[in-house]
Order: C-alpha cells, then sequence, then structure tokens
C-alpha cells in the first residue's frame, strides 16, 4: 500500500491574470500531485526584495503519495506549464507563477535541490498568513512551535490584504465517489483500468473471477450445452462476491472500485440463453438485483470491435480465440440497451477506441480527469 503524506505550498504570482494563474496551479497539482484537503484565502501582497508588481499568495494543503525528490521535480513542470521562465541571474523577479514546498510531513529535508522546510518561510508573512489560515496547530519541525506561534515572533511588517474572490478546490475522486464500477465489452480493459485506479488511490478492488469459472471454456466450445449452467454460476458468484466484498468494506470510509456489475450478467444471458432458460434466469436475477449496492459511478468503457478483437488475441487466453465480432457486437447492443433505460444509475461512457491507457499515461489521465469532471 502507498504511503500518504501530507504537503502545503505556497502558491504565488504577480503577472497577467493573477488569480487565474493561481487557480491554474491547484488544477495542475490537483490533476498531478495528490488531492487537496485545504485552500486557504488569497492574500495581497508587496513584492519582497525587488521593485515589482503586488503579488497574490495563498497555500494549499496536498495529500500525494510522491516522495519529495519526485514532487519538486513535478512542481517544477507545473511551474514550466504555467508559462514560468526561470531568471539565471541572482535576486528576486516578477514572476506569473511561483510553487514552493513549505512542509513535507514533518521531514526535515536537506538535499542538493530541495530544503523543507523552507528556509525563508518563517520571515514571510506572505507565506505564514495563508499558512497560518490551514495549519493553526501545525509544528514547526526544526523550530518545534505552533504555526501560529512562529507567526507572532515574525518581524515581517509587510501589509497583507486578503482579496474578496475564493479559489474553487478540486474535488478528488476519492471524495465524490465511494464506489466506481468500470464496465465494457471482452477485451475493453475494464480490469486494468480498475487495478491501474485501485494503485493509483489505495482503493479497494473487486475483480469479478472468471478465471475460476469451469463451464467458461466448455461454453466457447458447446455454447448451447454450456449457456445455462455458465450463466447461473456467473450470476451465483457475483451476487455472492458483490455481497460479501462490499459488506466488508466501509462504504462511507473506502473508495471502491470494481472491474462488472452485476447487470452484465442480464446482458450476457439475453445473448446465450434460450427463451425459455431466459425467463427462469430472469426470475432469479431480479431477487439478487433488489438486494445489490449500487455503485455512485458506472463506467461503461467502448472500444469498437477490431480494437476488441485485437486485445483478445493479446492477450491470449485460449478459450477467448474463436469470439467473433457478431458476438462481440451483441454484447455492445446489450450494454447500450441497458445503458438507455437506466435513468438512476450515474453513468459515464468513455471511447477509449484510440487510447492505450495501459501504456500511455496521458491517455490514462484523460480517463481519469473525466471521471473527476463528470457531472450527473
Amino acid at each position: 500500500m502507498k504511503i500518504q503524506r501530507i504537503t502545503y505550498l505556497s502558491i504565488g504570482t504577480n503577472q497577467g491574470n493573477k488569480l487565474q494563474n493561481i487557480q491554474s496551479a491547484v488544477n495542475l497539482i490537483a490533476d498531478q500531485i495528490g488531492a487537496i484537503q485545504k485552500i486557504a484565502t488569497v492574500y495581497e501582497t508587496p513584492s519582497l526584495g525587488f521593485d515589482g508588481a503586488n503579488f497574490y499568495n495563498t497555500c494549499i494543503k496536498v495529500s500525494t503519495y510522491l516522495p519529495p525528490e519526485t514532487l519538486i521535480k513535478k512542481l517544477l513542470f507545473i511551474e514550466k506549464e504555467l508559462g514560468r521562465i526561470r531568471n539565471t541571474s541572482e535576486g528576486y523577479t516578477d514572476r506569473i507563477i511561483d510553487i514552493d514546498i513549505l512542509l513535507f510531513d514533518d521531514e526535515i529535508i536537506f538535499s542538493k535541490n530541495l530544503i523543507v522546510p523552507h528556509p525563508r518561510m518563517l520571515e514571510r508573512k506572505f507565506a505564514l498568513v495563508p499558512l497560518v489560515e490551514i495549519a493553526r496547530n501545525t509544528i514547526h519541525p526544526i523550530e518545534k512551535k505552533h504555526l501560529y506561534i512562529c507567526l507572532e515572533n515574525c518581524v515581517d511588517n509587510s501589509e497583507i490584504t486578503p482579496i474578496n474572490e475564493e479559489l474553487k478546490r478540486p474535488i478528488p475522486i476519492t471524495e465524490k465517489y465511494n464506489y466506481i464500477a468500470i464496465e465494457g465489452n471482452i477485451g475493453a480493459g475494464k480490469t486494468s483500468l480498475a487495478n491501474m485506479m485501485s494503485d493509483e488511490f489505495n482503493a479497494k478492488i473487486v475483480l469479478e473471477r472468471f478465471a475460476d469459472n469451469p463451464f467458461l471454456p466448455k461454453f466457447y466450445n458447446d455454447n448451447e450445452r454450456y449457456a445455462f449452467p455458465l450463466e447461473m454460476s456467473f450470476l451465483a458468484d457475483r451476487y455472492q462476491q458483490l455481497s460479501d466484498d462490499l459488506a466488508q468494506f466501509d462504504l462511507f470510509k473506502n473508495f471502491i472500485v470494481s472491474d462488472y456489475y452485476i447487470f452484465k450478467s442480464l446482458i450476457f444471458a439475453q445473448i446465450t440463453l434460450q427463451e425459455d432458460e431466459y425467463k427462469l434466469y430472469r426470475k432469479m436475477f431480479d431477487l439478487m438485483y433488489k438486494e445489490i449496492t449500487k455503485p455512485d459511478l458506472y463506467v461503461y468503457l467502448y472500444q469498437n470491435t477490431e480494437r476488441l478483437l485485437q486485445n483478445i488475441k493479446k492477450r491470449g487466453r485460449e478459450y477467448e480465440q474463436n469470439i467473433e465480432a457478431s458476438y462481440l457486437q451483441k454484447i455492445h447492443d446489450g450494454y447500450s440497451n441497458f445503458i438507455k433505460t437506466q435513468s438512476d444509475l450515474n453513468i459515464l461512457i468513455i471511447d477509449v477506441s484510440d487510447l492505450d491507457f495501459v501504456n500511455n499515461p496521458e491517455d490514462y489521465h484523460f480517463i481519469i480527469n473525466k471521471i473527476k469532471n463528470h457531472t450527473t
């Protein structure tokens, strides 16, 4: 399990649309660094150490899985992405954005690229005032004093004025949702995405146990004979797994990701079962469906049939190699019909046909941002 750490960052700017500059930095930090837990008031302060326009400054509290050296590299990249050009000459200058690490947990770091706590933070009201606002009782790891005491002892007499406008805190996935179900056709990448999200967000994960089903290889060899026992065994196993796993997790404290939703049982049953078999199956399904916890978000990964066939061939499961394009199209049609009829389910459809989110971090972050920014 990854270790989550708390870092406090100072953000300042004195060029262009200053409030928007800070908001853009906040948004990128939320995307690339970690969840933003608190944002202080934005304060206007005079430039310090040089003759320049007034600054806007604030501090944010961030939970991150990044180690300090990686954190500073990513923050420098964010500054560059926002247009900062670092002056190689000594001295202070105007800047479109400036992001500093003030504290990283209670660590004391002296390295070539990073010193934490920030060596000048106790001398600067533009850093201390917003920091104390969101971390009043935090203890400075070197001074061994509460930050509000450090502020009382600060000799900086610069004028610092709060502005009326507020920044918007990006809501992290782990606050927005408790339970996400990821669905898609055979080979769409739902298990891969569920595993990646579980790793990034330390989520509890529920994976379908299809590999343990003894009827699956038999079904692909003799559809008619093994369709009913296959679908019934899948339904029973999915019901038991979701009931047991979701019951053991606290839906209000844990973030849960699954690579299936029990309604897929009905979708596949409609395709594979005879009419009389399906009627019996539907009675069993309806009884179970009432008892299953519904996800906060249902993500459907769409991939075109050609790409699905490529993925199926690539992963090399022997019993899947004879799956035909027409069968995959029927499954997709089943999902489409299901999605159209589920007015009470929060659904997000993402076309991943041209994405390689397993090997391309940009594609993965595209999907994560789709989930973050989704509105019902």
